[in-house]
């Protein structure tokens, strides 16, 4: 069977169409009237999630260029990782078509304050990460390698978050990227690789298609220099970096167990995406822009995350979390994806 979305094609088993699975159930719990309003968007609402993303990065950048320390570049990196998850949220929902009222608005701010940062773009995400609605759980969802294999051992989680924060992740995943944009391998931020056959293909194709996917992301990073330079502060511009590659794939993974990982049934819409409430810091590191509430993003993909709470208000009041997945908060999910 082949699903279509924005003229894109995709290969999906009937039984595995999680698409329809969400449309014909939320309508038991939400009116046609409550799916529109909560679909309604708005640009200043969009500016302002975009907004405190990067407010909380220059506030990371002035803490270490004010009170150089150990201690600061700690916690700084910390925050720049997991608002650099926040970039990639801002990714996803431009992606949705969802952060603002237009789609250029949403593919210029999507690309420009959230893809290109961290290396990505909007352009091949988007196709990408339809995929993943389409088929949440199963084999043909292109993430399923980011959430399997829960619960482990507590060693083997451990060794996977060293890993992560030593940034031997980041340098795999980077490296990945880089070969995804200049074409050696298909686009894939599950941990997938497909290579790219290479026969008769020629350099300048393989340059042309690096140019064409990095010449956003290259000057964007060449501006956040820039402007690390021109406050005097140029080697503030590592911990950009070094958050990429460490607190960033580090917050990245605890965010993904939280959503799919140790559910109960991964063909059940009921029961194959979680929502988590966060705390404060929680939402720093692991939940930025809303994307805690996963389980009204998937009911509702292409609804604004600033409206998520509030469906999830009127989900609750109305007893869907009878059935759905609810956790207070991420240390359970920690606890969760353990193995006794």
């Amino acid at each position: 069977m082949a699903t279509t979305y924005n003229n894109w094609e995709f290969k999906v088993q009937p039984e595995n169409n999680q698409v329809v699975k969400y449309k014909k159930i939320i309508h038991e719990y939400l009116t046609k009237e409550e799916i529109k309003q909560l679909h309604e968007k708005s640009n200043w609402k969009g500016f302002l999630e975009v907004a405190s993303v990067w407010t909380w990065i220059a506030f990371a950048f002035a803490l270490v260029g004010f009170f150089p320390n150990v201690f600061t570049v700690i916690i700084a990196l910390f925050i720049i990782g997991g608002k650099q998850l926040g970039c990639a949220i801002i990714m996803h929902d431009a992606s949705h078509y969802s952060l603002f009222k237009t789609r250029k608005l949403n593919d210029i701010i999507g690309n420009i304050f959230g893809a290109y940062p961290i290396f990505n773009n909007v352009e091949q995400y988007r196709p990408y990460h339809f995929q993943h609605h389409i088929a949440t759980g199963t084999t043909d969802d292109p993430d399923i390698n980011l959430v399997k294999g829960y619960p482990a051992k507590l060693a083997g989680i451990l060794r996977k978050m060293t890993r992560d924060l030593l940034g031997l992740t980041g340098i795999k995943a980077d490296l990945g990227l880089l070969a995804m944009h200049t074409g050696f391998i298909k686009y894939n931020l599950g941990n997938l690789v497909e290579k790219i056959p290479q026969e008769n293909r020629p350099w300048k194709v393989i340059l042309r298609n690096g140019y064409y996917n990095l010449r956003g992301p290259i000057l964007v990073n060449l501006s956040l220099f820039l402007i690390l330079l021109a406050l005097g502060k140029p080697l503030l511009y590592l911990l950009w970096i070094g958050a990429n590659l460490t607190t960033f794939n580090f917050s990245l993974r605890i965010r993904s167990i939280a959503e799919h990982s140790v559910v109960e049934d991964t063909n059940d819409p009921y029961k194959n995406t979680r929502t988590t409430y966060a705390n404060f810091v929680e939402r720093i590191l692991f939940a930025p822009l809303h994307v805690n509430y996963h389980l009204e993003h998937h009911f509702l993909q292409n609804m604004p995350s600033y409206n998520s709470p509030k469906m999830h208000d009127m989900l609750l009041a109305r007893g869907f979390y009878q059935h759905g997945l609810l956790k207070p908060n991420y240390w359970e999910i920690l606890k969760m994806a353990v193995k006794k």
